[in-house]
């Protein structure tokens, strides 16, 4: 699969008795419940970590970079992104013959990521773009990292920083997430297709990422990816795809407010 027709660096989540007694509830209950009342918003970038693809290919390095930028890297140069993009490129597996890959598969970006030390990273498909959000904002919520869209049904690559949800993930298993705060590497450009590019970590509603962020084409080819590889890949068509990480630590970027 590709992406985007279009310093490598290691990084680095009582019992009672006698007469009956009224007992007011513990403050941390008190409070747990108050909270899984609010809404919630989580954004994990901030304005420097954006960055633009440098090229119409190289939308996963230019996700990638803003990925590790908002992991503290603070790296905007042409030269890492193509090294990024590089990288993803060989991480990325077979192709079909006669076919020759210009950009990245999600398969790269995630193994890249990990080859880097930002992860562990994994492929995770989802039925609905519901229960995608609500993986992509538990994860991120509970590991202080972002998290890529696969957009485009499988040819674009976008980096989803945080969001707004009815209640913290963290807190509570019932929430809706209303909003995600994402980056798309080919703003101010979008696509005469698609629609439009959202501003750098802008808070757009799921009816609008729906318009982009759509389930990954289907179908394979002869010689493709046998295994487990050939299995995952294979599991991912047809769904809301994000590359999710899955391991709790703690951020010192993260920053949350009660909306």
């Amino acid at each position: 699969m590709q992406l985007c027709r279009g310093r490598l660096l290691p990084l680095l989540l009582a019992v009672l008795v006698g007469a009956p007694v009224a007992l007011a509830p513990a403050p941390s209950l008190v409070a747990d419940v108050a909270a899984a009342s609010r809404a919630y918003r989580l954004d994990l970038a901030d304005r420097n970590d954006f960055v633009a693809q440098k090229t119409f290919v190289q939308c996963v390095g230019a996700s990638m970079q803003m990925m590790l930028n908002v992991l503290g890297a603070n790296d905007h140069s042409s030269r890492t992104q193509g090294q990024l993009q590089s990288l993803a490129r060989r991480l990325s597996g077979p192709t079909r013959d006669g076919f020759q890959r210009k950009g990245a598969s999600v398969r790269g970006w995630t193994d890249g990521l990990n080859r880097l030390g930002a992860g562990p990273y994994r492929m995770v498909g989802a039925d609905t773009i519901e229960e995608a959000m609500r993986l992509a904002a538990r994860s991120i919520r509970l590991t202080g990292r972002p998290v890529g869209l696969l957009v485009w049904a499988g040819r674009h690559a976008w980096v989803m920083t945080g969001f707004q949800a009815t209640a913290d993930p963290a807190v509570s298993d019932r929430f809706r997430v209303t909003k995600a705060i994402v980056m798309d590497p080919l703003y101010p450009y979008g696509s005469g297709q698609w629609g439009r590019s959202p501003r750098p970590r802008e808070a757009i509603s799921l009816a609008t990422l729906g318009k982009q962020f759509v389930p990954r084409r289907r179908g394979t080819w002869a010689g493709a990816p046998t295994g487990q590889a050939g299995a995952t890949m294979r599991a991912l068509a047809g769904k809301y795809v994000i590359v999710m990480p899955f391991t709790p630590v703690v951020s010192a970027r993260s920053r949350h407010v009660a909306a």
